[in-house]
């Protein structure tokens, strides 16, 4: 059994800055004012991470409580960004979803920096969220190593054995994604179709380094 790991901003789909724009709205719905995050990096961080910092640098408390309005205010945003914002599928990602979920012997998945929710609010926007049966999410975590670990968990639970990590492979547009895979042990494809260029991915070392995913034989020779 190959599992295959997927991320999902800038690898999975282009969402043209919804997340971004929901959350800006989320801040000011729950805690007034005019606010913006162009300050704070999100590429490859978990929802957790990025709204803790939120909170921090509007001089908010960082609380549990805060958090749950923030990201509840988030994904009640969510769906309308997504429908004015006119993201799209990356290339390639809807027939290799398709090939993949259509094999045996490959189970298809999410590791991903998205709270869970709002993975599926996304996905299902682009019609893709019903391909994958495994995840891990940003939900519990600061750190994207230890969302590797869940859904690896999650992988050994869902089949009721144990997996050899060479037998995972994350799939990822940043260095955060090549990173969180080996934590595991796991194989890394990472794709140029997030912010990060091809030398930046290709100075983390990962087993496979592709512009894109709009020829998936590289990927299904592997497999």
């Amino acid at each position: 059994m190959i599992v295959c790991l997927f991320d999902i901003d800038g690898t999975l789909i282009a969402s043209g800055g919804a997340g971004k724009v929901a959350l800006e709205r989320a801040l000011t719905d729950v805690f007034g004012g005019e606010r913006t995050i162009e300050k704070l990096s999100l590429s490859g961080r978990t929802d957790r991470a990025i709204g803790m910092d939120l909170l921090r640098e509007h001089g908010l408390d960082p609380s549990e409580e805060n958090l749950e309005r923030l990201l509840t205010a988030y994904l009640r945003n969510l769906p309308a960004c997504l429908t004015t914002l006119h993201g799209k599928v990356l290339p390639g990602i809807a027939e290799l979803l398709f090939r993949l979920s259509s094999r045996d012997d490959v189970l298809v998945g999410l590791l991903t920096g998205n709270i869970r929710r709002g993975a599926r609010v996304k996905l299902g926007h682009f019609g893709i969220y019903d391909h994958f049966r495994v995840g891990g999410y940003g939900d519990l975590h600061l750190d994207r190593d230890d969302v590797a670990r869940e859904a690896f968990a999650d992988v050994r639970r869902h089949l009721d054995r144990d997996v050899h990590p060479e037998r995972v492979w994350v799939v990822g547009d940043t260095p955060l994604d090549v990173r969180c895979a080996r934590a595991i042990g796991a194989k890394v494809i990472a794709v140029a179709t997030g912010w990060h260029t091809r030398d930046e991915l290709a100075a983390h070392a990962p087993d496979l380094l592709l512009d894109d995913l709009s020829d998936p034989t590289p990927l299904l020779e592997r497999w």
